[in-house]
């Protein structure tokens, strides 16, 4: 999972990235924005274009944004609140629209 969305996303949700992103492969949860390892291609659009400088890169990872790599991986490989499974990778986010969930370190923050 080279990119991910960091905690200085929580509560911004200002969506510039999932506009920028050629595979809608960025997520919408209910406190910040998530980018699907498997669906992304690693070409760092959505990295440039956050206001916040809430993307990074695990290539090298620091230790600060370990749980938040971890975290994003979470919304889509566990069961969310109020799902009966996990979101898994659905193939783009568009169809999906917001989803009003997030994964545990987020949604605790």
């Amino acid at each position: 999972m080279p990119f991910f969305v960091t905690g200085a996303c929580l509560d911004v949700l200002d969506k510039s990235c999932i506009e920028e992103c050629p595979v809608d492969c960025i997520y919408e949860g209910g406190r910040k924005m998530y980018i699907n390892p498997r669906e992304c291609i690693d070409c760092g659009a959505c990295e440039a274009v956050c206001p916040v400088t809430a993307i990074a890169s695990d290539l090298p990872l620091s230790e600060p944004d370990r749980p938040w790599r971890d975290d994003n991986a979470a919304f889509f490989e566990s069961v969310l609140p109020g799902r009966d499974a996990p979101l898994g990778s659905p193939g783009g986010a568009g169809d999906l629209g917001r989803i009003d969930a997030d994964a545990p370190l987020a949604a605790a923050s």
